[in-house]
């Protein structure tokens, strides 16, 4: 018999959605709970969970003793003080979407609640179990020899609208280099196993949502840019991002490339963007080409159906709480812990200041910092 999972949910707008689809596909995974102040949402979770308890709050939340664990996907700019409100009411394994905060003075709160919580909490970085970055990270040191230089490339959709256009803003979502750009950031750390030092940025808003006004603002939110950053190791990572650009084959290419030989992974986009009239969706796909022979050799990373279609994640999401559910029976740590998720944040943020001013900016006061949390 499967032990059972029971989840609370805090905040159920589309990627909460995507988290309930993917829950329901894991054996044991059961929606318990949920808090979503927004009708709309509300009434699509229902539809998605029929008979779901609804909670005003999260403190009737975690007043349900069924409660194995919880997920926070509200918007970025709430998770802190939701953090905060847990740990003083009743200590669960949480799951929290990125990006764990949104602004450099939250970072000492963060870190307080990294130093003292008691449960285990996973922040979630979906990309690291997209199956395609996932095969190019298990098999990039072998091919590579150990990697020097790291390209991440994303060209993709527009900002998808949210509830109160909170995506809109950088204020709300901490900019475009953290909400968006921290799993890639997360990615560079764990690919290179070590520390970014510097980070070098330009970016800007030049073509996404210019038109638009909410109660009377202009959304400041960047919609493309190039981000350098430096590594401890001496290796070096660089981002391109494209908003406007969701005409392309693929969404994400990675390129890692050492002494011995480079790897790439090529990631499609959402399946339900994809045009119906060009046939089916790419399929991803790995790339080994060594030094010595040279040759190309072409994987494809297909990923289940079912599982595709549960989310815009490439799969992701499913494996992620695959590996969650692991944690909230005891059975494993972390794999993306708090340090990880605090150190994505502090690299976006580093990103949009030297973007903002034109000048690198240095981490070291940063990560040292985080460090002392942990």
């Amino acid at each position: 018999m499967t032990e059972t999972v029971s989840y609370g949910i805090i905040g159920c707008g589309m990627m909460g959605q995507e988290h309930i689809r993917n829950i329901q596909l894991l054996p044991g995974g059961r929606v318990e709970a949920i808090v979503e102040p927004d009708p709309g949402m509300r009434a699509e979770c229902e539809a998605l969970v029929p008979g779901v308890r609804f909670c005003e709050s999260i403190a009737e939340l975690l007043s349900i003793e069924a409660l194995d664990c919880l997920l926070i996907a509200s918007p970025n700019y709430m998770h802190v003080e939701q953090l905060e409100e847990i740990a003083a009411t009743r200590a669960l394994p949480i799951l929290v979407e990125k990006p764990l905060y949104t602004a450099n003075e939250d970072a000492a709160r963060v870190a307080a609640f990294m130093a003292s919580y008691p449960a285990p909490v996973w922040v979630a970085m979906e990309y690291r179990y997209m199956p395609p970055v996932a095969k190019l990270l298990e098999d990039a040191e072998a091919v590579t020899g150990g990697i020097r230089m790291l390209t991440i490339r994303e060209h993709r959709f527009p900002f998808l609208h949210k509830v109160g256009a909170w995506n809109r803003f950088n204020a709300k979502s901490g900019g475009t280099l953290v909400e968006k750009c921290c799993h890639f950031f997360d990615l560079m750390r764990l690919a290179l196993q070590s520390e970014p030092v510097r980070v070098m940025a330009s970016a800007g808003q030049d073509v996404n949502h210019k038109d638009e006004s909410y109660e009377g603002a202009a959304p400041d939110i960047w919609d493309n840019g190039y981000v350098i950053v430096d590594f401890a190791n001496g290796a070096r990572a660089m981002l391109e991002l494209c908003m406007f650009a969701e005409g392309s084959r693929y969404q994400e290419e990675i390129t890692a490339v050492g002494p011995a030989g480079k790897i790439e992974c090529l990631v499609p986009g959402p399946g339900r963007f994809w045009p119906k009239d060009l046939g089916e969706p790419p399929v991803p796909q790995v790339i080994v080409s060594p030094r010595h022979p040279k040759g190309p050799r072409v994987l494809d990373i297909p990923v289940d159906p079912t599982i595709l279609d549960a989310g815009d994640h490439n799969g992701s999401t499913y494996y992620q709480h695959q590996k969650f559910h692991a944690v909230v029976r005891g059975q494993a740590a972390p794999e993306v812990t708090l340090q990880d998720g605090a150190m994505a944040v502090a690299m976006g943020l580093a990103a949009q200041e030297s973007a903002r001013t034109g000048q690198a900016v240095q981490l070291s006061a940063v990560t040292a910092g985080l460090a002392q949390a942990c």
